[in-house]
Parts: C-alpha cells; structure tokens; sequence
C-alpha cells in the first residue's frame, strides 16, 4: 500500500489539533484498503498546551509524529521544513485550523494518482472576512500579472506533493523559500481541487499585517523585478514632467513679468512628493537588498528541539 504524509504546522493551535488529527484519522480510515498514513506535526515553540496535546495523542497512535522546533521560525521555514521531513510517496500540507477541510483528501488523492505530481487546494470562495479575502484575492492578481514565472491564485500552500517533487524541495538550498512560488514553478501540470474555505473552528489567527507583508514582498522579491524597473521608468517620467513644468512657469513669467507669482505651495508640494517617491523606491531596494543578506547568511530552516515518534531519533538542522 502506499504511504501518505500529512504534514501540520501549528503555533498556539492547542483547541485544534486534536479535532483535525481526529479527522484526518477518520479519512484513512476510510481509505485503508489502500493507503497507510503519518500524521507530522511541526510545532512552532508554542506557548499554549499545543505540544503537551500533541504528546498525548502520539503516546497512544504511532501514526502521529512530532517535530518540535527550539523557538519560532516563522510561517515560512517551519512548514517547508516539515514537508521535507515526509517519508511517504506523497505528502499533503495541511494547516492546523481546519481552513484546510481534511474530507478534500480523497479527492487530491484521486488527482494524484491520476498522474498529478503536485495537487493545489485553490481556494475560490471563503467563509473569511470578505475585506481580507478581497485583499488576498488582489494580491494574487497582483504577483501573478507582474511575475517572471507562473503564479496560482489563490493557492495557499494547501495540496498533495509526490515524493519526487519533495525531493526537490530537499535539493532546493534557500533559507526563506516562498513555497508558493516554488509549486508554481517547478510543479509541472499541476491538479486543481476547488474548495470553499471555512472560518477558524476555534481560536483567533496568528497572522497580522507584519505576516503578510512579509509573505508579499517576498513574493514580489522572488518573481519579479517589476518593482526595481518601476524605480527607472517613474524617475524618467517624473524628471520629464518635472522640466516640463519649469519650461511653463518660465514662459509664464516671462510673459507676466509683474504680476505673476510662483508663491510657496508648489514648491512645498513638489518637495514632499519627490522625497515620498525616492523614500518608496528606497524601501523597494531594501527589500531586496535584505533578501539577498538572508541568502548570503545560509542559516538553517529549523533547529529542533525534539522529535516523537520517528524511527530516527536525531533532529535535523
């Protein structure tokens, strides 16, 4: 029989984890005939009863394993860390919260062995606050009209990976990958399953502004050079208009010697909107600049702390 890996992030999700691991738990169940299963959790160095929980249910079900990491290596790391830590002839990530519906699973699986390697939760209604799911929505527009390579909207990392594209990943030395943009990528002909997205069962999320801006930019950093380019073409286009107006205030004053009078508004505005225009770009440069210094750093993805459950008892770094 074949081998599943599913693989959960989680930070503070100490109501969940129980509940998802029941059903997922519940769909292999149903599917045992012809697949066996791990169950990864990677646990982010909660502060809550998430790891305490997490022990409890690996003590009494071999098929749960346990990666604790030795502090919080944020959203990006610890998931593509713990995708490359799956041993079975494919692998689903799968978040803690249950906006992932676990009963999608038969169907990535029925993708999958249709010959998909890599299989995409793409999320095309959501239970969210509309506000925000506007704005990822644009966002996804956004990346996937100024990218150099292909983009899925609204694709949240949610999908089934055959073990030979993990491999990959594994080949892959980035510090901070933007998993998104790597499925995209190197994914191949990729398997669509649509799904609308549930609220949170319990609990509030972990993401805030900073989060997602920092998955943004990286986005854009990765895939496209748009932005530096922007620099260019809008400081051309400005220095133009910026002669422009000169030439038509110095005809103007020649022609109104007396009466005409530039006064201090102009200058004050033009001053402050050249100076938010470089302070703009100078903050695009940094991104950049700062994705390069991460690279050139080539820290590990994770630290563990402990692991539970694997056959090989020492953690990776």
């Amino acid at each position: 029989m074949k081998k599943i890996s599913i693989v959960t992030p989680c930070y503070n999700e100490e109501p969940n984890v129980e509940e998802l691991y029941k059903q997922v738990k519940a769909q292999f169940e149903k599917l045992s005939d012809c697949y066996t299963y791990e169950h990864i959790f990677i646990d982010n160095a909660s502060t809550d009863r998430t790891v305490e929980v997490l022990k409890s249910i690996a003590s009494r079900d071999r098929n749960v394993k346990i990666i604790v990491n030795a502090m919080n290596f944020g959203h990006i790391r610890s998931p593509f860390y713990g995708l490359c830590q799956a041993t079975g002839d494919a692998a689903m990530l799968m978040v803690a919260d249950l906006q992932d519906p676990p009963e999608l699973i038969p169907q990535f699986l029925d993708l999958w062995e249709q010959g998909h390697r890599v299989v995409v939760g793409v999320k095309n209604k959501s239970k969210e606050n509309p506000i925000m799911y506007g704005l990822r929505t644009a966002f996804y527009k956004m990346i996937k009209f100024i990218s150099e390579t292909r983009q899925v909207e609204n694709f949240t990392g949610f999908g089934l990976y055959d073990q030979s594209f993990i491999r990959l990943l594994r080949q892959i030395d980035d510090p901070y990958p933007y998993m998104r943009g790597l499925v995209a990528e190197y994914g191949g002909d990729l398997g669509e399953v649509f799904y609308t997205q549930p609220q949170r069962l319990h609990g509030k999320t972990h993401n805030n502004f900073y989060t997602l801006y920092d998955m943004a930019m990286l986005g854009f950093v990765n895939h496209s050079k748009v932005p530096l380019r922007m620099a260019s073409f809008i400081g051309f286009l400005c220095g133009a208009v910026s002669l422009l107006i000169a030439f038509v205030y110095l005809i103007y004053k020649l022609f109104y010697w007396d009466s005409f009078q530039l006064g201090s508004a102009p200058l004050i505005i033009g001053l402050f909107f050249f100076a938010s225009v470089q302070l703009f770009f100078l903050g695009i440069v940094g991104e950049y600049v700062g994705s390069i210094l991460t690279q050139v750093r080539r820290r590990p993805l994770v630290i563990e702390k402990e692991r539970i459950n694997f056959d090989d008892k020492q953690g990776n770094e």
